[in-house]
């Protein structure tokens, strides 16, 4: 059974089979905007060609201190591998470089998640192929000598390369602890093929990579979108398959005598209570779980869901319509405790939208597009999380439309 990225990748016409990472753990356990959104006005900052500046770019965004945006796009750059880029705010536009181009050997190809900075303000990521087959994990750090020309490439360094055995298809977001480890997912691979979670720890010049956990799909398959610390040091995730339920988990990852034990949290059941969660999760500030399902609930188009802690209570929070695989991505929590995200093909003309969820009476919330894709020079078909600035703007990626129909960067503004 194809997991639902799989979908969605055949869907974009992939040919491959298959919390910005904090500087410290507190920052992973709730992203906080100054904010709620308000009235808005939506803006294309950037539309994307396929040429240098790349094209489908299917995570979101990273920002910096100084408010410029870094992402990677799946497809174009020099040799159609994919690029990392940056987005800098200049007067009333924003201008794109392209900081790397991806060649689809040993250096990596289609990247799929954001760039995050490490703790030494160095950006990492991931592609999903490339390297010796299986994808990579490398960062980017600017050239040491000062750039003369208007192109400025950065220098790539692979950290590892996947060999399918400890995973295949690296999809999600890469995680920091405390000491500098990185840990992330894999979509495939492991000794059952179901994918895995891995952590690399710096090891003389170099790194050195270890299969926390192996899926089976009993307990899982697909882990694609990342890990989280929780305040006990456990790791948590989910599958976008697997589970008693056949439809997915929550899972969470315990140290235990030298390894890792899983527990799963929560098992998708029913489709009523969603289905295929491929979004990553994220707590709030009393320890509850939030995540999302690109299909089932009552609407069939995806579900935002609710875990109390330790999985001891499961809540539906919204129900999405839209059809198979059209629920949100990754979500993003501002002070009040309003929900942000993107759906894949929901909203007004199923091309997807921009929506926010306020907590209302008891335990119901209500729901506001903030934008409804057309699939025109706006974009369409998002499946990026969305960020905040200091100003409470919001951005984020479409990976389709625009007016080369390879996506969109797109500023919501209050």
């Amino acid at each position: 059974m194809a997991n639902p990225r799989q979908l969605r990748n055949s869907i974009f016409g992939l040919s491959l089979g298959a919390a910005t990472a904090a500087l410290a753990i507190a920052f992973l356990l709730i992203v906080v905007a100054p904010q709620p959104v308000q009235a808005q006005t939506f803006n294309v900052l950037h539309t994307f060609t396929g040429a240098q500046d790349g094209g489908n770019p299917y995570a979101g965004v990273t920002m910096d201190k100084a408010g410029n945006l870094y992402g990677t796009a799946s497809s174009g750059g020099a040799a159609n591998y994919g690029t990392v880029y940056k987005l800098t705010h200049k007067g009333s536009g924003w201008t794109l470089n392209s900081l790397y181009s991806f060649a689809g050997g040993s250096d990596g190809a289609f990247p799929q998640a954001r760039v995050i900075f490490g703790p030494n303000g160095i950006l990492y990521g991931t592609t999903r192929g490339g390297g010796a087959g299986y994808g990579t994990v490398f960062n980017l750090r600017p050239k040491p000598t000062a750039c003369l020309t208007a192109l400025c490439p950065w220098t790539e360094t692979v950290l590892y390369s996947f060999k399918g055995t400890d995973g295949d298809g690296p999809l999600g977001d890469v995680l920091f602890d405390q000491a500098g480890n990185i840990y992330g997912t894999t979509g495939a691979g492991g000794s059952y093929d179901s994918g895995t979670v891995y952590e690399l720890k710096p090891s003389g010049s170099g790194w050195t990579e270890s299969v926390l956990f192996s899926f089976n799909f009993v307990d899982g398959v697909a882990p694609s979108s990342g890990v989280l610390f929780d305040n006990a040091g456990n790791l948590d995730g989910t599958t976008e398959g697997g589970g008693s339920g056949y439809l997915g988990t929550v899972f969470q990852l315990v140290p235990s005598n030298g390894g890792w034990t899983n527990y799963i949290l929560y098992s998708f059941q029913n489709g009523n209570d969603g289905g295929y969660p491929g979004a990553g999760l994220i707590f709030d500030q009393s320890g509850n779980l939030y995540g999302a399902t690109s299909t089932g609930g009552t609407g069939g188009g995806g579900t935002v869901f609710k875990l109390t802690p330790y999985g001891s209570s499961y809540s539906l929070v919204y129900s999405f319509t839209g059809g198979f695989v059209c629920g949100p991505g990754t979500l993003v929590m501002d002070g009040a405790g309003n929900l942000y995200g993107t759906t894949y093909c929901d909203g007004a003309n199923n091309l997807g939208s921009v929506f926010k969820l306020t907590p209302s009476s008891g335990n119901n919330w209500t729901y506001t597009s903030l934008h409804d894709f057309t699939g025109g020079s706006d974009g369409g078909s998002p499946i990026s999380n969305v960020v905040f600035d200091t100003s409470g703007n919001l951005y984020g990626t479409a990976s389709a439309g625009g007016s080369q129909g390879l996506g969109v960067v797109w500023e919501i503004t209050p």
